[in-house]
């Protein structure tokens, strides 16, 4: 069974307050829908840890655009830290995206990819991949289809041809506008 993660987060624990909103959007430049979690007060910080690099994800004043791209086997997480700069990129791996109850879904399939904003990108959590294989939690059929989606998005990534992460600040600004209605 796939872990299935929700756009509002509304299980997590370690928001104290929130605000969130969500919207579809079908533009030139993408087709899906579009959640913002800003996080006013959260009950502890979150860091990410890749090699020598600490990178704080969560924080009072941070916020997350995500996108669920239609008819697509990613999701794309932005994570802005309270002055509104980039902090990471995070994909998703996913076998699947749908809604329920209103709030967008993905089905995480493990594997996920990390692009900060210095350029460098990492390919993440390769173990769990192999050892849901093995331990029959999913098939070779849905193991290839999770391999087959990183590589296309690694090349288009460095081919400079993965434009979404490119509109994040804009498609912030443009739920912003709504959450500020």
């Amino acid at each position: 069974m796939l872990k299935r993660k929700y756009g509002d987060r509304s299980d997590w624990k370690r928001i104290l307050k929130r605000r969130y909103v969500q919207s579809y959007f079908e533009l030139k430049e993408f087709s899906g829908y579009v959640t913002l979690l800003n996080m006013e007060k959260v009950k502890e910080q979150l860091y990410a840890h890749y090699n020598d690099k600490k990178i704080c994800i969560v924080d009072d004043g941070y916020c997350w655009l995500q996108h669920f791209p239609k008819e697509e086997r990613y999701s794309l997480t932005t994570m802005f830290n309270s002055a509104g700069e980039v902090v990471q990129w995070y994909i998703d791996i996913c076998f699947d995206i749908g809604i329920e109850n209103g709030v967008p879904w993905m089905e995480d399939l493990f594997l996920d990819i990390v692009i900060l904003p210095s350029g460098e990108v990492m390919l993440l959590v390769v173990e769990e991949l192999e050892d849901a294989l093995s331990d029959g939690k999913i098939n070779q059929f849905v193991y290839q289809i999770a391999w087959d989606e990183a590589n296309q998005l690694l090349k288009r990534i460095h081919n400079d041809q993965f434009d979404l992460i490119k509109f994040s600040t804009e498609h912030k600004n443009k739920l912003i506008n709504i959450l500020s209605g």
